[in-house]
C-alpha cells in the first residue's frame, strides 16, 4: 500500500463511527426531529433543548414542527420515514396511551408504527382554582365542599379534550361525586388566561403552566397528581395526601424512531439521550419550564407505554368520551 493510499485509508477509517460511538449514523447529514405542535410550546421546548445538546455533541437534528390535530399529523408521519435513525419524533406518550381509546379514526397504530427510544422529561400535573374562588378554599376537600354548595361552579378546564389533564379531572369528578363539567381549551395559554381572569373557576393543567404566575396570587394550586410532591411546588400536597390517592398521572415526553429501525441504532440514540440528559444547559432549560429529566431504556419505555395504555382504558371507557375526527 503506497503512502497516498495509506493516507486515504486512514481518512476513511476516521470518517467511520467507532465501535460503541454515540452516532453510528450519517453524521454529516442533518437529522430531523418531528414535533406535532407549534414552536414555543412545552413539547417543542423539550425537542429543541435535546437538539441543542446533541449539536454541542457534534450531531445536528433540525426540529420540524408539523402542528395540528393535537399532534396526530406528526405522529402519523413517522411511519413514512426512513428507518435509519436520521428522522425521529418527539411526542407525548398520551398519544400512544390515551389517544387509541379516544379517537375512532386514528391514523397510526400505537404499537406497530413507533419504536420507543427513550423518555426525556416528565411534566407533572396540578389542579388550581382562580382568585374568584373564596380564599377559604385551600385544599381539595375544601374545594369539593365549596362546589357542592355552589352548583354553578361545578366545572373545570383542561388544555385539550382527550388529554391527561382532561381525564384526571374526570377522575376527580367521579371520586368526589361532583359531576364536574369539562371545558376543553386549545392549549394551556388561553386556559391560563381565563383562569387568571376568573372566567373559569378551576383548571387541571401542568405544573409548568402555573410557575410564571405563582407570585401574583391570582391562582391557588390545591394539589399535584404525582406520587410525591413536585420539587417545583414543594408546599403543595399531593392528591394522595388529601384522600384522593387513586388519582395519579403525569405527561411524559419522549423520542421515537420509525418502525423497522435497527436495534443497534435505537440503542445508540438512547445512549445519546442519556448523555444529553447530563448536559448542564439542557437540565437548566428544562428546570426553567418545570420539566423533570427522566430517561428510560427502549425496553423500559415500551413497557411503561403498554402499562399506561391499559391503565387509561377503563377510565376513558367509563367517561364515555370519544372523538370522531
Amino acid at each position: 500500500m503506497n503512502t497516498l493510499s495509506r493516507r486515504a485509508f486512514a481518512q476513511l477509517l476516521a470518517a467511520l463511527p467507532a465501535a460503541g460511538a454515540s452516532w453510528p449514523l450519517l453524521a454529516n447529514t442533518p437529522g430531523k426531529m418531528l414535533v406535532g405542535y407549534p414552536a414555543g410550546g412545552t413539547l417543542d421546548t423539550t425537542a429543541r433543548h435535546l437538539a441543542d445538546a446533541w449539536r454541542r455533541d457534534g450531531r445536528t437534528y433540525i426540529v420540524d414542527n408539523r402542528a395540528g390535530a393535537a399532534g396526530r399529523i406528526a405522529n402519523s408521519q413517522l411511519k413514512r420515514e426512513t428507518a435509519d435513525g436520521n428522522t425521529l419524533l418527539c411526542t407525548h406518550t398520551s398519544a400512544l396511551t390515551i389517544y387509541p381509546h379516544v379517537y375512532t379514526k386514528l391514523q397510526y397504530d400505537a404499537d406497530a408504527d413507533f419504536v420507543p427510544v427513550s423518555s426525556v422529561v416528565t411534566a407533572g400535573c396540578a389542579f388550581a382554582v382562580s382568585g374568584n374562588v373564596p380564599a377559604s378554599v385551600k385544599t381539595l376537600p375544601e374545594y369539593v365542599a365549596w362546589v357542592r354548595q355552589t352548583p354553578n361552579a361545578a366545572l373545570y378546564a383542561s388544555p385539550a379534550a382527550g388529554s391527561v389533564a382532561h381525564f384526571l379531572g374526570y377522575q376527580l369528578s367521579e371520586a368526589a361525586g361532583l359531576k364536574l363539567e369539562h371545558i376543553a381549551y386549545r392549549g394551556s395559554a388561553p386556559a391560563m388566561q381565563d383562569l387568571l381572569g376568573g372566567q373559569i373557576p378551576a383548571y387541571f393543567g401542568f405544573v409548568a403552566d402555573f410557575l410564571p404566575y405563582l407570585q401574583q396570587g391570582k391562582v391557588r394550586i390545591l394539589g399535584v397528581t404525582s406520587e410525591q410532591r413536585s420539587r417545583f411546588l414543594p408546599n403543595v400536597p399531593t392528591f394522595g395526601e388529601q384522600g384522593f390517592g387513586q388519582i395519579r398521572g403525569a405527561e411524559t415526553y419522549g423520542v421515537f424512531a420509525p418502525p423497522g429501525t435497527p436495534a443497534d441504532t435505537v440503542n445508540a440514540l438512547h445512549a445519546a439521550i442519556e448523555k444529553a440528559s447530563r448536559d448542564a444547559a439542557l437540565r437548566a432549560g428544562y428546570e426553567k419550564v418545570g420539566l423533570e429529566v427522566r430517561t428510560r431504556t427502549p425496553k423500559e419505555f415500551a413497557a411503561m407505554i403498554r402499562q399506561e395504555r391499559e391503565t387509561w382504558a377503563p377510565v376513558v371507557r367509563a367517561s364515555g368520551f370519544r372523538m370522531e375526527e
